[in-house]
């Protein structure tokens, strides 16, 4: 495996190299957080593609492909609609608010009450994606190189955290080009292609497997459902997409940038279905469906294309990690530490380096997650906690924010708090891998902001008045001296 082994070597050293460029184009908060929203639609919509479509995913969806078949496409179908309905519906205005945090749109929206407490929770939600992500890196090094799994933890996340404290979102965004451009290459025109016919093509597929693999709800309505409710509307709300929205340089930008990013992973949710279920045919008695993937590019695939394909897995895992890392660390920072700290914006008198500390809660929080992710077996739990607080939590508060004038601040609080404790104790009860605990922790978060809203004195005019103006892209941060826009 020495060609493959090299192929690795030079991806992983093109990784660093691109957070030295990045560490070097990154000279105010603006550019370190946000790429100084100046992306233009390629590179927007390869960005947004490769950190929403991570480990979970291509091995994920290898696997799931592997257990249902055809339908096994849902789960990675309902981030692509996710990710389209974001865009189309929403990104315009998110772009237009000029912040840098889901937290401090709440603030904008609801008079500066509302983000602490949503802060707290977009944190949790950040730092549990990022540590599953993280863990991934142990499956894909074990295949390559036989590694110890703490050893793989390690050496996976430090690049990570090495290039994402460099350059800030400059290095992520150059290197998720380069995953995007990886996983493109490596799963769709090369594993894909080569999984049907080594399986026997389409008719030798249909033969040898059950009808029920070429069934599109064969995986079952409910489970449909809950992938729609908490994926689907995850992608709505999640600290690490609306960072990438704000890197967009237009409303324009953001809203066909994200529909062509959108659609690109429908195409990818279809293509790891048809690769897990190639991989029954060929595999049936594996132990774990999420052995399908490692399986079939070890045994299947020639010589340095086995290198190039693994090293789009490994693409896959480091730019859902990378984003979601920079998302933990500029919550952390933005809306908790410097809201306990007290800390206002100087104007005037001795500049804060702002850069300098995003970089610090960069590295503290990629210590952390690393650390976290060797002590951490049940992964899917994890990740189920963490995204049961997001939608049942957030969602609420938040689209009522965009959508409802009604909505106050109370009704917002009340929400993330009835919601956030209904889906704790709904877990505790039910399960944390059950259903009911998002069923009923988003229909209490709906009922609360509701009454509550509806109970208490609305909105301030002047704090909505405020809201429209930056709706619609009037006011805003600073302008920063910045190098031109980056239209490519």
């Amino acid at each position: 495996m020495a060609v493959d082994y090299a192929v690795i070597i030079v991806y992983l050293a093109g990784m660093l190299a691109m957070g030295w460029w990045g560490m070097r184009r990154a000279k105010s908060k603006s550019e370190f957080l946000v790429a100084g929203r100046r992306l233009g639609p390629w590179m927007y919509s390869g960005t947004m593609a490769a950190i929403v479509l991570g480990g979970a995913s291509t091995i994920g969806g290898v696997g799931l492909g592997y257990q249902y078949g055809l339908s096994g496409a849902w789960m990675v179908f309902t981030i692509g609609l996710g990710l389209l309905a974001l865009s189309v519906f929403f990104s315009a205005r998110i772009a237009r608010l000029k912040v840098y945090t889901v937290s401090e749109m709440l603030d904008l929206r609801y008079g500066g009450r509302a983000g602490l407490i949503s802060g707290v929770v977009m944190w949790a939600y950040t730092l549990m994606l990022a540590v599953t992500s993280t863990i991934a890196y142990a499956t894909i090094f074990d295949v390559l190189f036989d590694m110890n799994r703490t050893v793989a933890i390690i050496l996976g996340g430090a690049i990570v955290v090495a290039y994402s404290t460099l350059g800030g979102m400059w290095s992520i965004t150059l290197t998720d080009m380069v995953q995007f451009v990886v996983k493109t290459i490596g799963v769709l025109l090369l594993l894909l292609p080569i999984a049907v016919i080594k399986a026997g093509g389409f008719s030798e597929m249909k033969a040898k497997l059950p009808t029920e693999y070429f069934d599109p709800l064969g995986i079952g309505g409910e489970t449909i459902f809950t992938y729609v409710l908490i994926y689907t509307f995850g992608m709505l709300i999640g600290q690490d997409i609306w960072q990438r929205v704000f890197t967009a340089k237009s409303d324009r930008t953001a809203r066909w940038g994200g529909t062509v990013a959108g659609t690109y992973c429908l195409v990818y949710a279809i293509a790891g279905a048809v690769i897990g279920t190639a991989a029954k045919v060929m595999y049936p008695k594996l132990p774990s469906a999420d052995a399908a993937f490692a399986t079939i590019v070890k045994d299947e695939l020639p010589v340095g294309v086995r290198g190039l394909v693994l090293a789009a897995a490994l693409a896959a895992v480091m730019s859902t990690s990378s984003g979601a890392l920079i998302a933990c660390a500029t919550v952390a920072n933005n809306d908790i530490w410097s809201r306990l700290r007290g800390v206002v914006s100087r104007r005037g008198g001795e500049e804060h380096d702002e850069v300098k500390g995003n970089r610090a809660f960069i590295l503290i929080m990629g210590v952390a997650v690393i650390a976290i992710a060797i002590a951490l077996n049940n992964v899917v739990e994890a990740l189920t906690v963490a995204y049961n607080l997001l939608v049942g939590g957030l969602l609420v508060p938040i689209l009522g924010g965009l959508l409802w004038r009604r909505g106050t601040a109370a009704g917002a609080l009340a929400s993330v708090a009835v919601g956030g404790l209904a889906v704790i104790g709904l877990m505790a009860s039910y399960g944390i891998l059950a259903n009911e605990p998002v069923y009923y922790g988003l229909l209490s978060s709906l009922v609360v902001y509701v009454i509550v809203s509806l109970a208490t004195k609305p909105t301030d005019a002047a704090v909505l008045a405020a809201w429209r103006e930056r709706l619609a892209g009037r006011g805003g941060e600073p302008t920063e001296t910045a190098p031109e826009p980056v239209t490519t």
